[in-house]
């Protein structure tokens, strides 16, 4: 019998009617701390091509797999170095990704036909709850989730389960359990780190940054990360163009800001411009009737990350011609959500010399 989860909104016969979709080669959508995750066994190539497919996701792009706390990272790859076990140690359960060599049961279906996989043990207590109760049903008790983020490929990630709802309605009105485990903490996905090399005498790689920095991982390992390089294995959400919203996005600096609010250069119909910085006497409030609306987001880079998703969203179904987001500073704790807003301006071909 499953226990309690331990999150109000989701039921132990939630959690079974999760589990039993997933032994039949389903796919459900399931929060972690980071972003919601559509989620399959990672053992049935069937339903990992199930996300492939709801998402629009191309093949050659490897997801991660989820275990629980109490999974064998073993079971997966086929060595575990001592540099992961010290940052699992460190870091695990938390958002952390480690792409390590992989099993030769593992499948190329959730490594995109690479060597490696990658390895996550979230921290929601929903999530561990469905990948416990997951692995208790398989036969030799270990089980994980192939688990990309429940959005279409290339847009923006969903961080509550009302997200995901209107993500894949299909997916929903077939009967896809979508377990809603409140608004994600984090708000952006994991910090990616490649060990999948280190017997060729390259170190720790960050391949994607998060809310693990570069320099925490560093001081774990007491060794430097380096950045990728051209063997650098493919990982999730390192495309130059993801993350992005429906609506044209454009990254500004000071002086364009400073442009738009004065309505030099913006496009014909209603613009929002997202910053953290304090709002100026003369911006025009969210809501008003101007054509430029300001929206304020939190000037934490923690905080900011948490709502940068959110924001997207709800900014997307406001009718706006394009969305105009502040640049956060250039700073090691920015790292993150730059990579991120970076990500999702490149999905649009704006003119970068100007506002117009």
């Amino acid at each position: 019998m499953t226990q309690q989860a331990t999150h109000p909104a989701v039921s132990a016969a939630a959690i079974e009617a999760a589990v039993r979709r997933l032994l039949d080669g389903g796919l459900v959508a399931f929060p972690t701390e980071t972003v919601y995750g559509l989620g399959a066994d990672a053992e049935n190539d069937r339903a990992v091509a199930g996300i492939y497919a709801a998402k629009g996701r191309p093949s050659n792009h490897p997801v991660i797999v989820h275990i629980a706390p109490e999974g064998d990272p073993a079971y997966w790859a086929a060595e575990v170095p001592h540099e992961a076990r010290l940052l699992m140690q460190a870091f695990w359960p938390g958002p952390l990704t480690l792409i390590l060599k992989r099993a030769a049961h593992v499948g190329s279906a959730v490594t995109g036909g690479q060597d490696s996989v990658g390895l996550r043990c979230p921290s929601h207590p929903v999530a561990q709850e469905l990948l416990r109760a997951f692995a208790r049903a398989r036969p030799n008790g270990q089980g994980g989730l192939a688990g990309p983020s429940a959005n279409k490929f290339g847009q923006v990630s969903p961080t509550r389960a009302e997200h995901v709802r209107a993500e894949f309605p299909d997916e929903v009105s077939k009967g896809m359990p979508v377990l809603d485990g409140g608004a994600s903490e984090v708000g952006i996905e994991s910090t990616i780190i490649d060990l999948s090399r280190l017997d060729q005498g390259v170190g720790a790689v960050l391949l994607r940054p998060g809310h693990i920095s570069a320099a925490q991982i560093a001081a774990v390992l007491g060794a430097p990360v380096a950045q990728p390089d051209r063997a650098a294995p493919r990982a999730s959400g390192t495309l130059k163009a993801h993350y992005a919203p429906h609506t044209p996005l454009e990254l500004v600096d000071a002086a364009r800001m400073q442009q738009a609010l004065r309505g030099v250069g913006l496009p014909a119909g209603r613009v929002a411009l997202v910053a953290y910085a304090g709002q100026p006497a003369s911006a025009p409030g969210a809501g008003a009737t101007d054509q430029l609306h300001w929206h304020a987001v939190p000037d934490d880079p923690a905080r900011y990350a948490q709502a940068l998703y959110a924001t997207l969203r709800e900014l997307d179904g406001q009718g706006y011609a394009r969305i105009l987001l502040q640049a956060p500073p250039r700073a090691p704790e920015w790292d993150a959500v730059n990579d991120r807003i970076g990500r999702a301006a490149a999905a649009f071909s704006l003119d970068t010399t100007g506002l117009a």
